[in-house]
């Protein structure tokens, strides 16, 4: 992939996320191409389109470090992906202060956190895990001063 091919990189997403479902047992793939349509809608760039589609790969073990590293993707996409990868044990200040450090992930970010928070998506769930969920995202979106 010398040039950064969409398609390619949505395929790839969907085919490494294939077998995992969210918290209320729909595909996951569905909120990967919320979260890159999401960044498309919010002028996002090819970058970080590429970059939403794979945005838990790495911390989902759908794909491993080694091979974002090896991969043609474009080093800013990776860069990226890593930034909005959870660490296990990793302190939420820690995280945020990475995506803010990263270009072009804290849009990622954002778009992720609004689709997390859709209520039409938080309705399925149990109300302890929505409660929780709820004040998770609003944690992270006040200290990436998202409001």
């Amino acid at each position: 992939m010398t040039t950064l091919d969409l398609a390619a990189v949505e395929a790839l997403a969907r085919r490494a996320h294939a077998a995992q479902t969210d918290k209320a047992g729909r595909p996951y793939t569905e909120h990967l191409a919320a979260v890159a349509e999401g960044v498309r809608r919010r002028g996002g760039s090819d970058e970080q389109i590429a970059a939403a589609w794979l945005h838990d790969a790495v911390e989902d073990g759908a794909v491993s470090e080694e091979w974002l590293a090896a991969s043609e993707l474009p080093p800013a996409v990776k860069d990226m992906i890593l930034a909005v990868t959870k660490r296990p044990g990793e302190a939420p200040e820690e995280y945020a202060a990475r995506i803010l450090a990263t270009p072009g992930a804290l849009l990622v970010k954002e778009s992720d956190l609004a689709h997390n928070s859709d209520p039409e998506r938080a309705k399925e769930l149990d109300e302890a895990t929505r409660v929780r969920l709820a004040a998770k995202y609003a944690k992270m979106r006040g200290l990436l001063g998202l409001g």
